[in-house]
């Protein structure tokens, strides 16, 4: 017959599933990723942190590299909804979008500061990181030219992928910033932004110019 159970001893540990303990992995390689770089990163500081043995981790994922890429693709993929479900609707107004826009830009970044060092700040890597962080980049432009073609403002077409470059450019340099400055408040942040980028947009939607 099982002894009773003293009530002063803690309640058994649920056993993790294996999802919770790959998030688990994930968050800790994202900060250890974020924080250090992609070298001076090894799986035995990502296991640490994560409260795992290094077969553990490597019960997920096959390598360091393979890791990386992992969280590299799922924050790739989370950049295109910062436009999501924007409605240039009738008497709507092309600054008010643009606003939405930053504010899920820069609140992504606030809660997401390692994914974004990891995509914009960490430079280490072999070719194969490198192309990632380039095709990374590559497709923001491409999200935000055409978010400035669907405005149809006063930037003429041939401008238009120059235009996305400074400004993914001086987003993704701002976003860095204001990581560096968690104390500055996002409202001036998105102030600042809007005074670069309203140029390139008209005051006006398509839709509310008809």
């Amino acid at each position: 017959m099982a002894a009773p159970q003293d009530p002063q001893d803690p309640a058994p540990r649920r056993r993790m599933s294996a999802e919770d303990r790959r998030g688990t992995i994930l968050t800790a390689a994202a900060h250890a990723f974020g924080e250090r770089g992609y070298n001076a990163t090894t799986i035995a500081a990502i296991a640490a942190a994560a409260g795992v043995s290094k077969p553990m981790v490597y019960r997920h994922f096959e390598s360091k590299k393979a890791l990386y890429l992992f969280l590299l693709a799922k924050h790739r993929e989370d950049l295109p909804t910062f436009f999501a479900g924007i409605e240039l609707a009738p008497g709507g107004s092309a600054e008010a979008a643009l606003r939405l826009i930053l504010e899920r830009w820069f609140g992504y970044v606030a809660t997401h500061s390692h994914a974004w060092k990891m995509l914009f700040r960490d430079r280490t890597g072999d070719d194969e990181i490198q192309a990632f962080r380039a095709d990374v980049s590559r497709r923001a432009r491409e999200v935000i030219a055409g978010f400035i073609e669907a405005l149809g403002g006063t930037v003429p077409p041939a401008q238009v992928a120059p235009t996305a470059e400074l400004l993914t450019s001086g987003l993704a340099g701002l976003a860095l910033w204001s990581i560096d400055h968690p104390d500055f408040d996002r409202s001036d942040l998105i102030a600042v932004a809007v005074r670069i980028a309203a140029p390139a947009f008209p005051p006006e939607t398509p839709a509310s110019r008809q």
